[in-house]
């Protein structure tokens, strides 16, 4: 009797448990957020001006963001701007438009394998240090280069940081999937910031910020619109004790007088440890990394995990049609982190005119950005209703939500965009082509279905030779046939 008892209460403690994460899930996803009548292409909405740099932010309240549970920004970092070390609530995706720079992941637990010993660089400060770091300047977890192209995925809580070593501006979009399972604040997008003092500079633009906000949500829950970094809320005392430092040095960590933003400028070159490269070690490096080799075990830990991988390299392309264009696929089979942040990215490229056919994602939402050209879309709802038929133009998003059905066509110059998806391996399963629903259903299914001959239905089925990506002359043959 005691051991039933035990499994009943068992049974009801799960019980519970599942019904209060069902719970939270209701309130963090409300019903019929999905239910929508009409899609916007988007520009951001607002901008946070910083000493070296500005991070500019689309309306979070945007009923298509709503119902795919994401928020975007794109941060433009000048040469020496150092994005200041900061977290987020919620795993991100964030993509090179241009540029080259240096970041930093900060692991918990992880070694401090970059260091320097005294003889290196800046002699004689170690003396100042105290006796116990005489013969060593410097040690610090790994830094990777960024490059034009590369994904670099964040997961929930990690602290990062940027700093653009290179001669021309920085701009990198950031994805953030705030509806993730590793989120559980809530539905918004919070950065906690470990230096600095992030609307120093910017009261005045912040305060024409119209964010999203949930009922009993304050201002000071909104991300960049902090007081100041997460060491402002601690007490002075508590901090010099914590570090082992002076109350001058205490107060400093606060940045309570920084007035230079979440963007800095550096004085001088960053002096951080990283091993030399030479030009065949970055183009390597921008053709994804290392290529073969043995796995010892040791690389496979979390220490040593990649966090970046660069997605524009023509010769890792999934499709390719040299009439056409090309898709890049970055999931978690080849980049193993996006599993546990349960997200993927697409890159593409279509020359002009041409199209990338019909298709719907079975099992994630689908961001998409426009880096190059202009870019037609057609997207559809479960009605059959037309949610969104206009040209992306650079630098304009537009969501597709799970299952909506979408055709995309590239303008006169062609397109190039980049994809952020809430899966970290969506499937997309077409409607036209040689690969395709139509293409695998039995003739007589089509004929009936569409109410078409035997003869029609074979033609609708193997007239379109092509898979995925679809020629502007195959199109044109196709228009010329359908006016005929």
């Amino acid at each position: 009797m005691a051991s039933k008892a035990s499994l009943i209460l068992s049974f009801l403690l799960l019980l519970s448990t599942c019904l209060a994460r069902h719970q939270q899930q209701q309130q963090q996803h409300p019903q019929n957020q999905c239910q929508i009548g009409r899609i916007d292409a988007l520009e951001p909405s607002d901008r946070i001006q910083a000493e070296a740099g500005v991070t500019e932010f689309w309306n979070a309240d945007e009923k298509q963001f709503q119902c795919a549970g994401v928020e975007f920004l794109r941060h433009r970092i000048q040469p020496g701007g150092l994005l200041l070390p900061s977290y987020v609530n919620a795993p991100l995706l964030s993509f090179i438009e241009k540029g080259r720079g240096v970041h930093g992941v900060i692991l918990p637990g992880c070694p401090e394998t970059y260091e320097s010993s005294q003889e290196q660089q800046f002699s004689g400060q170690s003396e100042r240090r105290g006796q116990k770091f005489q013969g060593l300047q410097d040690r610090h977890q790994k830094v990777r280069n960024l490059n034009q192209g590369d994904v670099v995925a964040i997961p929930a809580g990690t602290a990062h940081w940027i700093y653009n070593d290179g001669e021309t501006e920085l701009v990198a979009v950031v994805f953030f999937d705030t509806q993730n399972s590793a989120n559980q604040l809530d539905q918004n997008h919070r950065r906690f910031f470990l230096a600095g003092n992030p609307q120093g500079q910017s009261e005045q633009q912040q305060g024409q910020r119209q964010p999203r906000r949930q009922q009993g949500q304050s201002q000071q829950e909104q991300p960049y619109r902090n007081a100041g970094n997460i060491f402002n809320g601690f007490d002075v005392e508590f901090l010099a004790e914590a570090f082992n430092v002076n109350r001058e040095t205490a107060e400093k960590l606060q940045g309570q007088r920084d007035q230079r933003g979440h963007i800095v400028n550096v004085e001088q070159d960053l002096q951080i440890i990283r091993p030399p490269q030479t030009r065949e070690q970055q183009e390597r490096e921008q053709q994804g990394g290392r290529q073969g080799g043995r796995s010892n075990g040791f690389e496979e830990t979390i220490c040593s995990l990649k966090l970046s991988e660069n997605i524009d390299n023509p010769t890792h392309a999934d499709f390719v049609n040299p009439q056409a264009g090309r898709i890049s696929n970055l999931n978690s089979f080849k980049f193993p982190v996006l599993r546990q942040l349960q997200l993927s990215a697409e890159r593409g490229e279509l020359h002009p005119n041409a199209i990338k056919a019909p298709f719907w994602t079975l099992n994630a939402h689908n961001l998409v950005y426009v880096t190059d050209g202009t870019l037609r879309i057609q997207i559809v709802n479960n009605a059959g209703e037309s949610v969104f038929d206009d040209e992306l133009r650079e630098g304009q998003v537009v969501v597709i939500p799970q299952n909506f059905a979408a055709i995309k066509r590239a303008g006169e110059q062609g397109s190039r965009w980049i994809s952020f998806k809430t899966n970290d391996n969506a499937m997309v399963a077409n409607l036209a082509g040689r690969v395709s629903a139509l293409r695998s259903m039995p003739v007589d299914v089509v004929a009936n279905a569409y109410q078409l001959s035997r003869n029609d239905a074979q033609k609708l089925k193997f007239s379109q030779q092509e898979s995925l990506l679809l020629s502007p002359s195959t199109y044109s043959r196709s228009q010329g046939r359908a006016s005929a």
